[in-house]
């Protein structure tokens, strides 16, 4: 997180070949994407200086900049790091920002809560089979009419294009279409619940790209016993496995023992689509806690997917698949916790949505270093870090004005970013979270720039 005056650094490698119909515009993404990288907390009068905030002002009014342009040079390095491994996992998501507490901003709609005013984000984060975030890999964002309040109810009805489920598809779609910049690498769209949409699994796509989903619906099946859950509690038990469940809310941290089921399914589309849909063979993988602790609801996952799954090895790989989903949850919580969207006065829908296109490149880079340390550890940090960032980082946590000859290696370098946002590194500690890692880098920042200056005669 460099200064302006670094010619090679993060911004310019995410950033630099940005086409915005104006070289000035697309020098002014990188600059800014430096500046606010380095306090991407507060508000942009206090992250810039007064002549940068003029320009940020205008640049975030362009009406020729939108989120896919900004994002386009980022997407190209996304694809990059994507074609270094065999599969990536195109992880599918929405989060609603409420800006309700902004009434004079224009364009907003109404989001969950009384009378809630915001705006949705549905976005696309690649990922690794280990958990490594490689960048986003698209976002559409809008904001719901109030003439369409209620209309969920109508949802029967309506045609898959009338509706907000139309994302689900079109994600798959993008992923169609970036499949010729990866051919090397097997694309599978992974989605929550809520992408349980029959027209998104019909969906045409190349070889390749494929898709794996949590069932929300117990779906008509062509099969004696007549529907998707019924079919595959009817086969016996292929095994068992463990999945760490995460802590959420007032939820605590616990380790879940699971009975494996899995089996191919003929699904028969909804009977109100019968006449426009066919019907469809998947893999279907389930799994359920038989003996949860006292008070607390039993984990079950119905999972689908068009990758053959033919074995237990294979819907073990699955379910470890789907486990990475809370990696998109995460980057969404650095994105508004971190950089503060909602808390941000850009007074119109459109400068928030090209803000925070913005900004979702600067909270997969905080995301993607804290993850890669602990994947990684060994690799030497300055595959994050400049030279001078880490020296930098080096004197202030060692209180000396020497640094030493040789790199240090990710996982150390992430402890001392860490331990700057107040990470204590007691013995049964888990390892640095994103939020420990955000307040670290802002602090890096300052004692980057102190440490340009004692150094600039040298």
């Amino acid at each position: 997180m460099g200064s302006e005056h670094d010619a090679d650094d993060w911004a310019s490698d995410e950033f630099g070949d940005a086409n915005l119909g104006d070289a000035r515009l697309s020098r002014r993404l990188v600059v800014l994407a430096r500046r606010l990288a380095s306090s991407p907390q507060v508000s942009l009068p206090q992250s810039l200086r007064p002549a940068e905030l003029k320009a940020a002002y205008r640049f975030f009014d362009n009406e020729q900049i939108d989120t896919n342009s900004v994002l386009a040079p980022h997407i190209t390095q996304t694809l990059g790091r994507m074609n270094q491994v065999p599969v990536v996992l195109a992880i599918q998501d929405t989060t609603e920002f409420n800006l309700s507490h902004l009434r004079a901003t224009e364009g907003l709609g109404y989001v969950t809560g009384d009378n809630g005013r915001g705006f949705l984000m549905h976005s696309l984060l690649a990922v690794t089979p280990e958990g490594l975030p490689l960048g986003v890999l698209g976002m559409k964002t809008w904001a719901r009419p109030n003439e369409k309040l209620g209309s969920k109810y109508q949802r029967k009805s309506r045609a898959i294009h009338d509706k907000e489920s139309i994302k689900w598809i079109e994600g798959i779609e993008h992923l169609a279409a970036l499949k010729s910049r990866c051919p090397g690498t097997q694309l599978v769209g992974i989605g929550d619940r809520e992408s349980d949409v029959y027209e998104f699994f019909a969906a045409e796509r190349p070889a390749g790209v494929d898709w794996l989903i949590r069932a929300a619906w117990n779906r008509r099946a062509r099969h004696p016993q007549g529907y998707l859950w019924q079919v595959v509690l009817a086969t016996s038990p292929a095994g068992h496995t463990e999945l760490q469940v995460p802590a959420r809310g007032a939820r605590v941290q616990r380790t879940a023992r699971l009975t494996l089921r899995y089996a191919p399914v003929r699904l028969r589309p909804p009977k109100a689509r019968a006449s426009q849909l066919c019907e469809l063979d998947v893999f279907a993988i389930h799994v359920i806690e038989e003996d949860p602790p006292a008070g607390v609801e039993a984990l079950e996952w119905m999972l689908l997917s068009s990758v053959p799954t033919t074995s237990p090895q294979q819907a073990f790989e699955r379910l470890a698949w789907y486990a990475r989903r809370w990696t998109i949850e995460t980057w969404h919580r650095v994105l508004k916790s971190g950089c503060s969207i909602e808390a941000r006065q850009f007074g119109t829908l459109d400068r928030f949505v090209r803000a925070t296109a913005l900004f979702a490149v600067v909270a997969w880079r905080i995301l993607y270093t804290t993850l890669l340390a602990r994947l990684d550890g060994e690799l030497p940090c300055e595959v994050v870090l400049q030279a001078v960032e880490w020296r930098a980082l080096y004197c202030r946590v060692h209180r000396s004005t020497r640094p030493p000859d040789r790199v240090p290696s990710l996982a150390q370098a992430a402890l001392w970013i860490a331990s700057l946002g107040g990470y204590l590194n007691r013995r049964n500690d888990p390892p640095p979270g994103p939020t420990v890692m955000w307040r670290g880098f802002l602090a890096l920042y300052e004692i980057t720039e102190m440490y340009r200056i004692f150094r600039q005669d040298e």
